[in-house]
Formats: structure tokens, sequence, C-alpha cells
């Protein structure tokens, strides 16, 4: 994992005061010239490390060896734990690694940097869909996170476009869509950073709960998101390599049994309506048999019909007159 070896990077240098690339690939098991884009990737996120030429020479903190960090200005040390906070949430070790570096970081530098590292949470479970581009205010959202300051959004929501201010308290990268989780005068909700029209950072102070974790905060809105989006399940019979796949459909809400002695494999899928089960599975044709769910059939049925009224009758007139199989005429 990239952000354990930053900081694993970094706590060897305070520790030793020079080290080499060479050195950093024996200790972290890397290649050198891994261990080489590792520390100009500190560099470019402005953490001070620089280079030193020569026999002698290796990579260096600014200032020389310390055991404070000292060497870190406020928006270096908030740089660093942006870099590594997001994928401390399933590593033990790079969160030891984190609260080991925070407490070598000055007093006055430690609550923006311990917001950095908890202002993005990264669930990589798939709800379905494709590559998404990082929505532009994601930078502004998050900073406005660590400064702990109020924004005012202009919010695409069901009713349309509204404006509203929030306490932001974190970011969450869900396979790829960013959602915002704040505090409202109405209690905690979430927004989809790409229906954000506008998004204002005020100077006013934002709440935040003590005790907040935004990862637990993130699984309660997960929890309730997957009580609506799993109202209908089916089980369908399918060959085994098609599994992934399926999965990618479905996300979260994709669970095969073992393969069977003929290669096919038992999944149960849900969706929020018995037609959004169907809609996702129609175009599989025969690759997939629908073996429980009856509501899901009888849409695959629908779907199926509309299909054939649409097309078949098309196909076969042009067929008729003489013209190539497959010609739809127009």
């Amino acid at each position: 994992m990239r952000a354990d070896r930053l900081v694993a990077t970094l706590l060897l240098m305070q520790s030793r005061g020079r080290v080499t690339a060479s050195e950093l690939a024996s200790e972290l098991e890397v290649s050198v010239a891994t261990a080489r884009r590792d520390l100009e990737a500190l560099s470019a996120a402005g953490v001070p490390v620089y280079a030193q030429p020569g026999r002698h020479g290796g990579w260096s903190l600014v200032g020389g060896a310390r055991t404070d960090l000292s060497g870190l200005t406020a928006s270096e040390a908030r740089a660093l734990f942006l870099l590594a906070g997001p994928a401390a949430g399933g590593a033990p070790e790079l969160r030891s690694a984190l609260r080991k570096l925070v407490r070598a970081l000055p007093q006055t530098f430690r609550a923006d940097a311990e917001a950095a590292a908890e202002a993005v949470h990264v669930d990589a479970t798939p709800w379905g869909g494709t590559d998404r581009p990082r929505p532009a205010l994601v930078d502004r959202l998050q900073d406005a996170v660590v400064r702990r300051r109020r924004v005012r959004l202009v919010y695409d929501g069901r009713d349309g476009p509204s404006e509203r201010t929030v306490d932001p308290w974190g970011l969450v990268d869900k396979d790829d869509r960013w959602y915002l989780v704040a505090g409202t005068a109405r209690g905690r909700r979430t927004f989809r950073v790409d229906r954000v029209r506008a998004a204002e950072v005020t100077e006013e102070p934002a709440e935040r709960p003590d005790d907040l974790a935004l990862e637990d905060a993130w699984a309660d809105v997960v929890a309730t998101m997957e009580q609506r989006r799993s109202l209908v399940s089916a089980v369908v019979r399918v060959d085994a390599r098609f599994v992934p796949i399926l999965r990618d459909h479905f996300g979260r809400h994709c669970a095969p049994e073992e393969p069977g002695p003929d290669g096919a494999v038992r999944v149960r899928v849900a969706a929020h309506t018995a037609e959004s089960v169907a809609e996702q599975l129609a175009g599989w044709g025969s690759r997939v048999q629908v073996v429980e769910g009856d509501a899901v059939r009888a849409a695959l049925a629908r779907i199926g019909a509309e299909l054939v009224a649409q097309y078949a009758d098309r196909r076969y007139s042009a067929r008729a007159d003489g013209l190539p199989p497959g010609t739809v005429r127009r």
C-alpha cells in the first residue's frame, strides 16, 4: 500500500536523518525505482524532503535529522496526512504509524493533521457504474472539512436546486463517486458531490461531534441505502466465468454460491425493484436463468415481449421482401 510506504519512509528519514533510495528499497522490500518514486511523491506533495547528490548523498528532511519533524510546516503536514489518511481505514499498521507521526508533530500542527487524516474515507465496494472523474469541488470541500468551516451549497436535489448551509464532517470516495457527509439543522445528511452546483467556504466555524468517526458514520449511511436498494432479490443460475461481471453490475448485492459440478453458479442478486433487477439481467439473454423470483421473471417476460413487438415484425417483413437477414425496414 503506497500510503503506508510514504509514512514509513518519512519515519525512517526522521530517525536516520538521511537515507538513500537503495536503503529505503531494502527496508521496505520494494524496488529502488519504487523507493525513488515515493520520495519524489513526498516532495511533490509539499513535504520538505530533498535530494543531496554525491558519494555520501541521499534524501533528507529540511533541517537535518530531527525527532520532532519540526521541518514540516502546517500546510505540509496537512498534505502528508491527506495522502496517507484515506488508506489507513483498512490498515491497522498504517493507523498506528499515523498516530506516531501525529505525536512527532509540533503541537500547533496536530489538530489540522488529524483532521486531514480523517477528512476522506474510501469505500471500495461498488454500487455499480463505471469509472467517473473526480469532481472539481472535492478539494474545496476537503479544505473546509480540515479547517472546520461551514459551507454554503447550491445542491441539485430531487425537487430542483436549493441553497443550504452545512457543517462538513468528511468526504467519502465510493467507487469513484464522491459524497459529503455533513451536519445540518435537521441532523446528519449525505450529499453527492457531483450534484453540488456551487460551494462557498465561509469563515464561520463548523460544528462537528467530538466522537464522530467518519468510517462509522458512512457505515450507517450505507446500511440505510442498502436497505432501500435491496427490497427485491432473485436467484439466478449462470456460468462461473460470468460471476465477476454480475458483481460489477450489482455490487454488494451479488452473493454467489459455490460452483456446481457443471460449472454453473447460483447467485442471489438484488435491487430496489423487480424491474431494476430485470433491466440489468435482460441483456444476458439465455446466459442467465432466473431460478427464484417470480416478480423478476415476470418483469423479464414483459421486457422480452416489448422487444419482440418492437423488432421482430420488422425483421421478418424485411426477409419477406427479399432483403438480407437482419435488415430493419424504416
